[in-house]
């Protein structure tokens, strides 16, 4: 079996893959300073290593490259393939330097493209919230990096004495009543309508009006409820691209 890891800035998705199969999926927090030996520990009590036939891995956290490559080799005892430049992804790349395109950006777009066609739009909420755009020719052609949800509110609570850090769920009614409810419309709505104008731009400048618009990410639900663009919410996108990236390579 095939396990795809996604490591993010803040958080690590896993995905076990029985063929084209999503078996089992974990998420988990993102440690900087961990080891290969940590990493052992901590997937030891997640899944059997005998499962696991190879790792394809996608890291936004270039010092943990080595670390996941020495849980290849010690652990798993299974391939490991690292996303990133010389690797085969099926989707053309018309970006001034393809080195700067984070590997997440691009298995986004390439599970996009196959689930959905092109041109495709993927609005994938993390730390930052990145626009992934594939044209109606099927290439990647770049994208928008705006602030992230957490990332945007704890600025916020940072610099705002006299407001308190408040659980991402919709708000009672767009008009707060209370201050938690109105950081929480403003959460909301804000980024909602934020997605809304963003795509907007990118549909004019694509001349692509009917360009789908797929949303991935932990915070996805909450926002594309409230955003009249976004058509489908597809939370596990990331590893889907990992998994047609693996194949290609075999």
């Amino acid at each position: 079996m095939l396990l795809a890891v996604d490591v993010g800035n803040t958080q690590t998705v896993l995905g076990l893959f029985e063929g084209d199969r999503l078996a089992d999926t974990w998420r988990v927090a993102t440690d900087r300073s961990r080891t290969g030996d940590e990493l052992v520990v901590l997937l030891g009590g997640l899944l059997d290593p005998d499962a696991v036939d190879g790792i394809c891995l996608s890291t936004t956290v270039p010092l943990l490259l080595r670390e996941w490559e020495r849980l290849a080799g010690r652990w798993a005892h299974a391939p490991l393939l690292a996303v990133g430049p010389g690797v085969r992804t099926g989707i053309p790349i018309r970006y001034d330097d393809p080195r700067e395109v984070g590997p997440d950006r691009i298995v986004n777009s390439v599970a996009a493209k196959e689930r959905y066609g092109a041109p495709v739009i993927v609005v994938d909420f993390g730390t930052s919230t990145n626009f992934d755009v594939v044209s109606p020719e099927g290439e990647y052609v770049g994208g928008v990096l705006a602030p992230g949800i957490e990332t945007s509110m704890d600025a916020l609570f940072a610099r705002a004495a006299r407001l308190v850090k408040v659980d991402y769920v919709e708000p009672p009614s767009v008009i707060g009543k209370t201050t938690v409810a109105g950081l929480q419309s403003g959460l909301v709505y804000g980024f909602a309508g934020q997605v809304d104008g963003i795509v907007g731009a990118i549909r004019r400048e694509l001349d692509a009006p009917a360009a789908r618009v797929v949303a991935t990410g932990g915070l996805a639900d909450l926002v594309a409820a409230h955003s009249t663009t976004i058509e489908e919410v597809d939370p596990f996108l990331t590893l889907e691209g990992l998994r047609l990236v693996w194949e290609l390579n075999r």
